[in-house]
């Protein structure tokens, strides 16, 4: 198939699957199961389930979503976060379903809660390439391999490995994990639909095509694989490495803004960081004042706002899609984000909302603490295991020291004869970017020999 100049619904939603074979990528048979077979699970239902009993998607429960290691009950972590982002881009595709239905736009043989479901599973995915500590512990690693000091390693790689070894990139790795490394390992990985791999790109470019400086969703590793998703798919291509977004993730996209925009701030109230009236007159111009007058307790109340609010939103948001829809299926869409081209009230509201968290949130001192931390933590691992894999691939597994060899042990499997230094090094970053941060910080406190006795 080649890429049309428009893309069209009718391949958009495509449930087709691939799967790694010889090293090529071929066709996988569609996932029919008995309660697929008498209509009780659609292909997209089984994506989810996929998803949500991955270990990887698991182990979202020990990762940081913007209070680290919080004590706290109720604060959010990644798997929380997900499920709450993946309810709202569902509500988001099953509302964007409807009124592509209604102007007899939806293909036929897809219902509009298809399109809920495909937004959902790439919401319940959205982050689970993410390394410990988040978006600190991707600069963290970038920053150990882009270090002077550490340039030996990288000889011998050709220009897109060393981008991609030197740029975590949590949607990349994103990618990696339901395509390659979970499930059917190497060979196809989760094997998704297409809509729904396309639904979860959002950056559809690799590193060295991308638009954003450090953004970009696809490793050297899976281009292929995307590719045919892409051809299938019919997204635009603009170069062999970078293609027009699919349409269905700019609400994946919307969904995630909306809900770590509103509830981090949620979150700061329910620990003290932020007074609850501020979090109150941040949501107030989306909200009919009288219905909360009622509610003396701060947390019930800033949840009924917090509900309000985000309704408001996935209603305007959907709305706004569909006026761009067509500018969205030419790869032509001109805004930032669906956000950008919201209504003045839910757009200046979330902004503000953004605006109060990097002020009083992301800066705060026990955010800044463990962002420091996050970075001799993760080289410590880094500097036992990537000299390590350098000294096997270069000199050879027999030729390691012992201290070598047992830092070479700490990988969760073993190097292949296969294995170039590039597949070695996206080794590495896969064992410690699927790390927890309990787990990155106990590894690293262990080798380090604090605390041995």
């Amino acid at each position: 198939m080649s890429a049309p100049t428009k893309m069209c619904w009718e391949r958009l939603l495509s449930p087709q699957r691939f799967k790694v074979k010889n090293g090529l990528i071929v066709p996988a048979d569609a996932a029919l199961t008995p309660e697929s077979a008498a209509g009780l699970r659609t292909e997209f239902h089984i994506d989810h389930d996929r998803v949500v009993f991955s270990s990887a998607f698991r182990r979202l429960g020990r990762k940081t979503q913007v209070h680290p290691l919080a004590s706290h009950d109720h604060t959010h972590n990644r798997l929380t976060h997900s499920v709450e982002v993946s309810c709202v881009g569902r509500s988001l595709g099953n509302r964007v379903g409807a009124m592509l239905a209604a102007g007899q736009r939806l293909p036929s043989g897809f219902t509009p809660f298809d399109i809920g479901s495909i937004v959902q599973v790439a919401c319940l995915a959205h982050d689970i390439g993410n390394p410990p500590f988040g978006h600190t512990g991707e600069e963290a690693l970038r920053d150990w391999f882009r270090d002077p000091a550490h340039a030996v390693y990288l000889q011998g790689l050709t220009d897109i490995e060393r981008s991609d070894v030197q740029t975590y990139e949590g949607n990349a790795h994103g990618l990696r994990m339901v395509a390659s490394l979970e499930m059917y390992a190497q060979e196809g990985g989760m094997r998704l639909t297409s809509a729904v791999l396309g639904a979860l790109v959002k950056y559809p470019w690799t590193s060295l095509g991308t638009q954003y400086i450090g953004k970009f969703n696809i490793y050297h590793t899976e281009q292929a694989y995307f590719s045919a998703i892409a051809d299938t798919l019919g997204l635009i291509q603009h170069h062999a490495s970078s293609w027009a977004r699919h349409p269905l993730s700019y609400l994946m996209e919307a969904a995630d803004d909306i809900c770590y925009a509103i509830v981090d701030l949620e979150d700061a109230a329910e620990i003290g960081i932020l007074d609850p009236r501020e979090f109150e007159r941040l949501l107030a111009p989306l909200v009919e004042e009288e219905r909360f007058w009622g509610m003396t307790d701060p947390r019930q109340k800033c949840a009924a706002l917090r509900g309000t609010v985000v309704g408001k939103c996935v209603t305007e948001v959907a709305d706004r899609f569909m006026a761009h829809q067509d500018a969205l299926l030419s790869g032509a869409f001109v805004g930032k984000d669906l956000i950008s081209v919201c209504g003045a009230d839910v757009r200046e509201v979330l902004t503000a909302a953004k605006a109060l968290a990097s002020e009083k949130i992301y800066r705060h001192r026990t955010k800044l603490v463990t962002e420091i931390a996050a970075y001799p933590c993760l080289a410590t691992l880094l500097n036992a295991l990537v000299p390590a894999v350098h000294g096997a691939l270069v000199q050879g597994e027999s030729a390691l020291t012992p201290r070598l060899a047992a830092q070479l042990s700490l990988l969760d499997r073993p190097l292949s004869a296969h294995d170039t230094l590039y597949t070695a090094y996206m080794q590495v970053l896969d064992f410690v970017g699927s790390m927890t941060d309990n787990a990155a910080a106990a590894l690293a406190r262990e080798i380090s020999g604090v605390g041995i006795v």
